[in-house]
């Protein structure tokens, strides 16, 4: 994997402290790689902070991404960011309620986001408030369901023809 930076790590962790402190619900080193979350009030500045921040420099977003936790009632997004110039990442996550999963676009720091939300939104729902074209990219256009969320059903239920004996149920 990474080699962890403590250092790096560190004045990550600082620097967005000091200006988000109470938006940082936690942070944590996984699989060698520093895990932040932030929570959704604040996603947005902190993402801009990220990439702007002169010591920080994230400029690269190598990816965006959909979780559904069905237990809390809540989508959440997972962004890597990569600095070039540090050659540093970080994961940084953020959630929102199942009931109305709305987060703001991250096209205006990273226009690399566009697709990756429209994929976002296409399978988990989550609706990237000011994206410039947030429609389906994979799905049928006029698919009502989300199929990454954990409710919907891996096999059709409406067939009769198959025999689930064969598949020792």
């Amino acid at each position: 994997m990474f080699k962890i930076n403590t250092e790096r790590n560190q004045l990550v962790i600082k620097k967005l402290s000091d200006k988000f402190l109470d938006a940082i619900v936690q942070h944590e080193v996984i699989a060698d790689m520093l895990c932040i979350t932030i929570a959704k009030e604040a996603i947005y500045p902190a993402l801009l902070f990220l990439r702007d921040d002169s010591d920080l420099k994230y400029d690269f977003l190598t990816t965006l991404c959909g979780m559904h936790y069905p237990e809390r009632e809540q989508l959440g997004v997972v962004y890597h960011l990569h600095s070039l110039t540090n050659n540093h990442y970080v994961r940084v996550k953020t959630a929102t309620e199942l009931s109305n999963p709305i987060l703001p676009t991250a096209t205006t720091i990273w226009p690399s986001a566009n697709w990756m939300e429209r994929e976002t939104f296409d399978f988990f729902g989550i609706q990237f408030q000011g994206h410039p074209n947030l429609v389906r990219i994979l799905n049928l256009d006029d698919m009502v369901d989300f199929p990454l969320r954990k409710e919907f059903p891996l096999e059709d239920q409406t067939r009769d023809d198959k025999d689930d004996s064969m598949f020792g149920r």
